[in-house]
């Protein structure tokens, strides 16, 4: 795969949301030389085989588990963090695969989501105003001068930080790391605790199912290893175009910072410069949307992005809010429909339950994220489409920043282990809960 100058830039001059103001353009322009020297951080096949799944999943054959931080940080690209992220993911994966009978794709929110999108481009504490922390890609979360400022240096060092990360997923996951077998253990030690008794019943299943399988003599030198995909939102246009290369066998544009890359709520225009540079790339490409999108917007970004109407090639990803999704989805759900375009449907139950407590922590609460997603499947279920997928920010370190969940974290609680420099994220129990509450929902199907 080789960068040419033949790359699309039909985006350029558009409209464009969510950019940081640079100090020295020439300083970003050499940067972006230099990435677009750099070797593809994933590839055209990897991408295309993403692509693949995600059309099963969108025709109701597979279900698509999405995961990982709020927001990648730097310092957080430990081999013992990433480790537990993926470790996370693939404990969620067992508990779905089981209760969906249907294979289920594995995609890190990782190797990428180093930037993002804020509501103000400042940010103001006393007298001081400062340019607001755009992600470590663009500049630090210190409220200082010289942490806000935006630093191009930062674009390669995301660039370095993905491709280790990436390296170290691919140990994990190819390496034996992922046995089928290892890692439903991992999900007995959770299920035998006595907060999460209700889930015993489910994991001794499992339990018998794989032991059958043993027996019945599956192949598991095939089941040690897992494909694991990485997404992120394609935010940041200094670092998503020199990443974006043609294909030498096929002509065809990839985005190689990452296998799947989401627009956002804030960039979704459809005249804007994210949108039309979305519609140029074979990646598959995921659209968030919010509880105020029309009928005639999604179909707008179907033509757009979809004109082909090509399996996998466009996920929609809702983000409502629990008190909303079961208002607001069904009719996005049945004008899709009727139009004959199959997208594969999402739940996000995080972006739209976001509330700050009174002592000045953003978080959200477990039972709200739950009720979401219950919403999402029984909308779902009313038209008689597939639910196709979950999207959730996560770690696997127990952390303390949503509320409730068998640990029942309590207000009080948060300030114990707050990490988090944006979003809260579901700590690694209540993400292991989250897939028995889906598991449950899939059964139903």
């Amino acid at each position: 795969m080789q960068h040419t100058l033949g790359a699309p830039d039909s985006w350029r001059g558009l409209p464009i949301k969510q950019q940081p103001s640079w100090p020295d353009r020439s300083a970003v322009d050499a940067v972006s030389a230099e990435l677009s020297t750099l070797p593809p951080l994933v590839f055209a096949g990897e991408v295309d085989a993403m692509r693949y799944r995600l059309g099963e999943a969108a025709a109701g054959n597979a279900f698509l588990l999405q995961g990982g931080d709020c927001a990648e940080t730097f310092a957080g690209a430990t081999a013992d963090k990433i480790r537990n992220r993926v470790k996370t993911l693939l404990q969620m994966a067992v508990v779905l695969t089981y209760g969906a009978s249907m294979p289920i794709v594995k995609m890190g929110r990782m190797a990428g989501q180093f930037a993002k999108p804020r509501s103000k481009d400042t940010e103001t504490r006393g007298d001081v105003t400062l340019p607001a922390f755009r992600g470590d890609i663009v500049n630090g979360f210190d409220f200082t001068e010289g942490s806000r400022t935006a630093d191009p240096g930062r674009l390669l060092q995301a660039y370095h930080t993905a491709a280790s990360t990436l390296n170290l997923i691919r140990a994990f996951t190819q390496g034996g790391f992922a046995d089928l077998r290892e890692v439903h253990s991992w999900n007995k030690g959770f299920a035998e605790n006595p907060a999460n008794k209700r889930y015993e019943q489910m994991a001794v299943e499992i339990d018998r199912a794989i032991k059958f399988m043993e027996a019945a003599g599956a192949d598991f030198e095939e089941l040690k290893r897992v494909d694991f995909f990485t997404g992120h939102e394609g935010l940041l246009m200094d670092y998503e175009a020199p990443l974006t290369r043609i294909d030498s066998r096929t002509g065809d544009v990839y985005n190689t910072s990452g296998h799947f890359l989401w627009v956002g709520e804030r960039t979704r225009d459809l005249d804007g410069a994210h949108v039309e540079y979305f519609s140029t790339i074979r990646n598959p490409i995921g659209v968030k949307l919010g509880p105020s999108t029309t009928p005639e917007t999604a179909l707008a970004l179907i033509d757009k992005l979809d004109p082909e109407r090509e399996p996998g090639r466009l996920t929609f990803i809702t983000r409502m809010g629990a008190g909303k999704i079961r208002d607001a989805l069904p009719p996005l759900l049945e004008a899709v429909k009727a139009s004959g375009a199959q997208p594969l449907w999402v739940t996000d139950p995080m972006h739209g339950n976001g509330f700050s407590t009174p002592t000045g922590y953003k978080t959200r609460r477990f039972d709200e994220i739950v009720d979401e997603v219950r919403g999402f499947f029984e909308s779902h279920r009313a038209v008689g489409t597939h639910p196709g997928g979950i999207h959730v920010e996560l770690t696997g370190d127990d952390v303390t920043e949503c509320l409730g969940g068998s640990e029942d974290i309590d207000e009080a609680a948060l300030a114990t282990r707050y990490e988090s420099l944006c979003d809260p994220r579901l700590n690694h129990m209540q993400s292991l809960e989250l897939a028995f509450l889906v598991a449950e929902e899939l059964e139903k199907r």
